[in-house]
């Protein structure tokens, strides 16, 4: 598995893995066309820090971070639970932000679970302020202590 910068090119790929995803779970809604999410999500991966993950060649993951949140972490359904939506989380954390938090669907118990397993703590729930309108809830996790602030004469 191969983990690499994603870019505006990638967005098919990932609007095919999203796509997958939302026919597969009953209470999420198909807002969009296919072609109108691929518009959305070319500029996404064009203005955003985001990372795909390629096995023989194809895209099988992706994670998406706009300043302190991840906006998007997606695994195809063939290799989920395969510990790579963690190394997506894990790479998208690592930004160097003191803080990472992200938006999670009430009713999407699986990434709820996911999510505080990774540490995340729950920040305030909302009866469906989005799109969707879905209950959701904002996690939050601190990134890495950076240590003590330098020195002088470590300057």
């Amino acid at each position: 598995m191969r983990l690499r910068a994603a870019g505006p090119e990638d967005a098919a790929a990932c609007v095919t893995i999203l796509r997958e995803w939302i026919n597969e779970t009953p209470w999420m809604p198909m807002l969009h066309s296919r072609d109108s999410m691929d518009a959305f999500w070319r500029g996404r991966l064009e203005e955003c820090s985001a990372w795909v993950a390629e096995a023989q060649g194809e895209v099988c993951g992706f994670v998406v971070r706009d300043g302190a949140y991840i906006t998007a972490l997606y695994v195809a359904s063939g290799i989920r639970g395969t510990g790579l939506g963690t190394r997506l989380l894990e790479l998208a954390a690592s930004s160097g932000e003191p803080e990472t938090r992200l938006w999670v669907f009430e009713a999407n118990e699986i990434a709820l679970r996911f999510y505080l397993r990774a540490g995340f703590r729950e920040l305030s729930r909302t009866q469906g302020d989005n799109e969707e309108g879905l209950p959701d809830i904002l996690l939050t996790r601190s990134g890495p202590d950076p240590g003590p602030p330098p020195q002088a004469n470590d300057r």
